[in-house]
């Protein structure tokens, strides 16, 4: 029987159409846009298949150009920018229509050894001792509708109430424990596509807490805009991966977000920035009018 995971696994087993172009399909979920996360999945997925065995991606830099049309298929074409002795570099072009709508550069290295060091991971509460989604979000459940009941292949753990709920100004901060509900293979290709999904699920909710906001505001008309990644030491995506989450600005109609995946035993995983297109439309955030 199908389960939210694995039709994730089977959103990212793109289709090979010709000689570095692959074609990708979104999930029926009634969306109006395709989901950021999924597209920079498959892009990475398309960069990925044309990398020699044994090079690792290392990072990402992508921008979203144009809505995607989740009931259309995504073409992937990947230009191989360069092979070298220790790194590869891949552009990843998503296209819909005729036009770009997604821009990819990913650089995949070799393992090799060298100096180490690291943040330390902030302390938080264990995943299993916080309340599932589902659990969290239950007491808004008819006000999010079909997004609440929406099946979800990341299992999400808040440590404390998500921007959806409300309550009133907060610092811009989160932290969010995250996993793939299910095992996964053992290519790090997959975990790291998964975690790129992931990583676009709640990273800009940050920017909403100072304000008191959420995407579920009928004055908030936002989107991502870009997303960089940099994946810095081995993890499993099918495994607990703290992600600490800050916003250090926002303006000028976008909010720019950071976050850190620690895996459970305190090692720095991966890095990801993101800034998003926020608007206010009719009236200012209550947040703002406070400054």
């Amino acid at each position: 029987m199908s389960s939210p995971l694995h039709d994730l696994l089977d959103l990212l087993d793109l289709e090979p159409v010709e000689v570095d172009i692959f074609r990708g399909w979104s999930p029926d979920e009634k969306r109006q846009r395709v989901f950021g996360g999924q597209v920079a999945g498959q892009a990475l997925v398309a960069a990925g298949r044309t990398v020699e065995q044994g090079r690792l991606v290392h990072s990402l830099h992508s921008y979203f150009l144009r809505p995607g049309d989740p009931s259309r298929p995504i073409l992937y074409e990947v230009d191989r920018i360069r092979d070298g002795r220790s790194f590869t570099t891949r552009r990843v072009v998503a296209i819909q229509g005729g036009q770009a709508i997604f821009n990819l550069s990913a650089s995949f290295q070799v393992t090799e050894p060298g100096i180490d060091h690291q943040l330390p991971m902030p302390e938080a509460p264990d995943p299993e001792s916080l309340p599932t989604f589902a659990e969290r979000m239950a007491p808004w459940r008819e006000e999010l509708g079909e997004w609440y009941t929406r099946p979800r292949p990341i299992d999400q753990r808040y440590v404390d109430d998500p921007p959806q709920t409300g309550g009133g100004p907060r610092p811009p901060h989160q932290q969010v424990w995250i996993k793939a509900d299910g095992p996964l293979p053992d290519d790090p290709l997959v975990h790291a596509c998964v975690v790129a999904y992931a990583s676009d699920m709640s990273v800009l909710d940050s920017v909403m807490l100072p304000h008191d906001l959420s995407w579920f505001d009928p004055r908030v008309k936002g989107a991502s805009l870009d997303h960089a990644m940099w994946f810095h030491r081995p993890f499993r995506a099918d495994d607990w991966l703290l992600y600490d989450q800050d916003s250090p600005s926002a303006s000028g109609a976008r909010g720019l977000a950071r976050g850190s995946i620690f895996t459970r035993t305190g090692a720095l995983a991966v890095t990801v920035v993101q800034e998003g297109l926020i608007r206010l439309v009719g009236e200012r955030s209550p947040g703002a009018a406070q400054r």
